[in-house]
């Protein structure tokens, strides 16, 4: 073997011999004393301390909300984000002291991120040839973001420009530290440290805090929190809150409990409240399924029930919704209902379209048979069939009848009064017009103004034989509650010629007459007055613009004027 050149046989190292630098006039001190360590000696050191290493709570949690709703394609680009961001923690020493709960999450970083590079390429101003490190602030945690680059393609080198950048980033942080001090190796083991702790399921807990509405994602649908079965309602004003929102397996325990309540307390106030906020919060969560059919069938039948139209109305339009994205429920049950619905309001409009879109087998239903029975009687003005209808309503529709029928009660009492001279027995009345007793046949005439003319009828012991109805008196009084109950103002408060009485229809077609003929008188004085009227010579201009008819004799040459 050749010998070894002098450099490479010196020291205990075997890599070289450290020179102490002399720093005074003083005698120098022995090289060999002070050797440096390898990296080899070195790394034991490294993993001692790394197996001492902790992470704060806050930091395991931000952890565990990171990875809450990460998707497959995005996982390994959050992955190495967050990796950055908790190395640069380590590095600048600020892992401690950094509000973790307030820090972004490595999915908004990474958004905030493609927005910046989609609106640079963009952008028609491009810096190719400076680019420097960024720095983004959280607070008072600032991070360097060596591998931003600009436009350009490649790299540059380190120039004036970055140190300058380096310079002014330090001032406005003091917790910047430049991550180039570190090695890569060094940057690396910490990775591993990291990536170990958060594949240990001891480690990392689900976390537990507090969602303020501001870290709502619009685009992300709301779970609820929240644990309670009853809850008040309250219109929002803001972004819901998951922890005020019930999840759906607490809303199918709710409408248990509200369908049980129910059937025991019959208490509207508080059953409409608790179901209003269960409409909300599957609106809130985006919960479209059979049990939201299921919920606002319920709410619309017992609004039915109650007589509380407009709440039934808002169940009605969003079941309409529902069974057209094609989820189950009573749909046949509730398209009669429409239909009933439509008929109170006297809307012609929506009725076409309801009864173009019914199908054959919709038709054969029992509930939609009835519904459009009863609109043929009433077009038909056939009363006698119509409060048979009503007495034989199927489900819950003599409910909704129940909101038209005194009006149709009045337009049927008109037309008896008419028919029916000079009185009527008041037994009649009650089996024509679907009472059930004579009693509140009775109290319905006199709440119409009637009470004068109802009047008993004694046989010759004094015992009363029938109670009879005036009808040649009555006629008046009900077609002014008939006019009166069919009264419509259309959506922008025009008041129909028609539904108004006689007496005021007589007296505005009085009033056009008079200004018509006020009119006439005046307006040669109107003409006089600003000078309007023709001339002599105006009026032979208006005579020659008159043509002139020839009356021709039949087979006649000529002819004459």
């Amino acid at each position: 073997m050749t010998a070894l050149p002098p450099w490479r046989s010196g020291g205990g190292s075997g890599s070289f011999t450290a020179v102490d630098a002399r720093r005074s006039f003083g005698p120098s001190r022995p090289a060999g004393n002070y050797s440096m360590q390898s990296p080899s000696q070195t790394s034991p050191v490294s993993q001692s301390n790394t197996s001492r290493t902790t992470f704060p709570d806050p930091l395991k949690q931000y952890v565990a909300r990171t990875f809450e709703d990460v998707s497959p394609e995005d996982k390994k680009d959050v992955e190495a984000e967050l990796k950055r961001i908790i190395t640069d923690a380590f590095n600048e020493k600020v892992v401690w002291s950094i509000d973790w709960d307030k820090m972004p999450l490595p999915q908004t970083i990474l958004a905030k991120k493609r927005a910046a590079q989609k609106q640079d390429r963009t952008s028609t101003i491009a810096s190719s040839d400076i680019a420097s490190p960024t720095t983004k602030s959280f607070g008072k945690f600032s991070i360097t973001d060596k591998n931003a680059r600009s436009y350009g393609d490649e790299a540059p080198s380190p120039s004036k420009y970055t140190d300058r950048f380096d310079k002014k980033a330090r001032q406005l942080s003091p917790y910047s530290i430049p991550m180039d001090k570190l090695s890569q190796r060094e940057k690396d083991k910490r990775a591993n440290r990291f990536a170990k702790e958060l594949r240990s399921p001891q480690s990392v807990t689900p976390p537990e805090r507090s969602t303020s509405a501001m870290d709502i994602d619009g685009d992300q649908p709301l779970v609820g929190r929240c644990m309670s079965l009853e809850k008040q309602y309250f219109r929002l004003t803001s972004a819901p809150d998951p922890d005020n929102v019930r999840p759906l397996h607490i809303l199918e325990q709710t409408l248990e409990l509200l369908k049980k309540k129910w059937r025991e307390e019959q208490n509207y106030s508080y059953i409409c409240d608790q179901f209003k906020s269960l409409r909300q919060d599957l609106t809130v969560q985006h919960i479209k399924n059979d049990f939201t059919v299921l919920v606002y069938e319920i709410h619309a039948r017992i609004a039915l029930e109650k007589g509380d139209l407009g709440e039934y109305n808002q169940c009605q339009s969003q079941l309409a919704t529902l069974y057209s994205e094609g989820f189950k429920g009573h749909e046949e049950e509730f398209k009669a209902y429409r239909i009933l619905y439509l008929l109170h309001t006297c809307n012609r409009a929506d009725m076409n379209e309801v009864l173009a879109i019914l199908t054959p087998t919709d038709k054969q239903h029992p509930s939609i048979q009835h519904a459009l029975e009863v609109r043929s009687v009433l077009a038909a003005g056939n009363y006698h069939k119509f409060f048979r209808l009503y007495l034989e309503a199927p489900s819950m529709g003599g409910y909704l009848m129940d909101s038209f029928v005194a009006r149709e009660r009045m337009a049927a009492l008109a037309c008896i009064c008419k028919a029916y001279r000079p009185d009527i027995d008041i037994r009649f009345l009650t089996e024509e017009l679907g009472f059930e007793s004579d009693t509140e046949c009775v109290q319905f005439l006199c709440d119409n103004g009637a009470s004068d003319l109802i009047e008993q009828k004694t046989g010759d012991k004094g015992v009363t034989s029938s109670i009879r109805f005036q009808t040649t008196k009555a006629v008046q009084i009900f077609e002014q509650a008939k006019n009166k109950a069919f009264k419509k103002v259309d959506i922008k408060g025009q008041i129909f010629y028609r539904s108004l009485t006689p007496r005021t229809r007589a007296v505005i077609g009085g009033g056009v007459i008079v200004y018509a003929l006020t009119g006439l008188f005046l307006t040669d004085v109107a003409e006089k007055t600003f000078g309007l009227s023709p001339t002599e010579e105006d009026k032979k201009k208006l005579e020659a613009l008159v043509p002139k008819v020839r009356t021709v004799e039949r087979g006649g040459d000529g002819g004459r004027e």
